[in-house]
């Protein structure tokens, strides 16, 4: 047995204390033959482990084999499905979803199309790539920019400005918040008030008053106390007060999408509304949904960012199988009956002999 010793001014050596013929068994040995040592172990682990791998039949990944194809010959012919994927990735845009074609329903989850890719789109041409189309991810989605849409005022005529829907909150929720913190709140209420927000600025340094907040958070709090779960308003609120004294102090105000927070907000409402998997669409059904999503900012993916369709195999890239000639039953059927009568004939020759 072999023992390691690691001296305090970090020299190292391998020492064999129970090998009898050695006179001086804690003697280091020789640098040279601890670097080749080293080597020859981490060589026997390396070979122990790719042959514990190549041995073991994997259930969930096949090991494909490695096959060598020449591309100067025929052979490189049958990889064009894959070279065209690598080389020119197919780039959805909105207009193709118009040209998208229902097929049916795939194990109550997918939604089965044909869409056209094609640098000249036909609106009468059939569609060469084969997708799948979440159905989950795809009418959340659709409810997620409904409920954005859902969410606005109607603009006033005098303003013209776009504000959010707001519930007003008895008694107002005391929010902690540094000096530095509620001075930048106070420059810039006003604009908050178009993010459905309230604020009120008590004598009290270190706290505001929230007496107005986005109506999707009190529809969020509805949720959440009708399952009997804790209250989730406050927390929520804090969570959107600090992410705009975070674009204050990095921007100066700037703001050009909603927030993070409220989207958050709007994509549990769409998910939880959603087609789940397992519900079964009819034709028609699925047709709708097709023709939903086509109407959508983002259709390519859900409301947390998942994509909503899959491509499976381009048509066009699909080798063309030849038509097999059908067979000739009566032709058969004459061939069977010449088999058993020769059968017979055999039979009876043999009983004669």
């Amino acid at each position: 047995m072999a023992v390691n010793i690691v001296l305090e001014s970090g020299f190292q050596c391998r020492c064999y204390p129970f090998r009898s013929e050695l006179v001086l068994p804690f003697l280091p040995r020789p640098r040279e033959e601890r670097i080749l040592a080293s080597q020859h172990s981490r060589e026997a682990d390396a070979d122990s482990l790719q042959s514990l791998l190549s041995g073991w039949d994997n259930p969930i990944f096949a090991c494909y084999p490695e096959v060598a194809v020449d591309v100067s010959s025929s052979q490189a012919g049958n990889l064009a499905v894959k070279v065209h994927n690598i080389l020119y990735p197919y780039r959805f845009t909105k207009e193709m979803i118009h040209s998208m074609q229902v097929l049916q329903q795939v194990d109550n989850k997918f939604i089965a199309c044909l869409i056209n890719t094609r640098s000249e789109v036909n609106e009468y041409s059939d569609g060469n790539l084969l997708v799948l189309v979440d159905q989950h991810a795809a009418h959340e989605r659709i409810r997620l920019e409904q409920l954005i849409a859902e969410s606005y005022e109607k603009p006033s005529a005098v303003s013209g400005k776009k504000k959010l829907l707001s519930s007003i909150i008895c008694p107002p929720l005391e929010i902690e918040v540094t000096e530095e913190q509620r001075r930048l709140l106070r420059c810039c209420y006003k604009s908050l008030e178009d993010l459905g927000l309230g604020l009120s600025f008590p004598e009290n340094r270190n706290q505001i008053l929230v007496g107005k907040v986005p109506l999707c958070f009190m529809e969020r709090e509805a949720n959440e106390l009708r399952r009997k779960r804790q209250p989730v308003a406050k927390s929520i609120v804090e969570e959107l007060i600090q992410e705009q004294i975070e674009l204050l102090q990095t921007t100066g105000g700037a703001r050009g999408t909603l927030p993070l927070t409220f989207l958050k907000v709007l994509a549990s409402q769409a998910c939880h509304g959603a087609i789940k998997f397992n519900d079964s669409l009819t034709m028609e059904e699925s047709s709708q949904l097709i023709e939903a999503l086509s109407c959508c900012q983002l259709p390519f993916q859900c409301a947390h960012g998942r994509p909503s369709m899959l491509p499976l195999a381009d048509i066009d890239h699909l080798p063309q199988e030849k038509q097999q000639p059908k067979p000739n039953l009566a032709k058969l059927r004459k061939m069977a009956q010449a088999w058993q009568l020769f059968g017979k004939q055999r039979h009876h020759h043999g009983t004669e002999r």
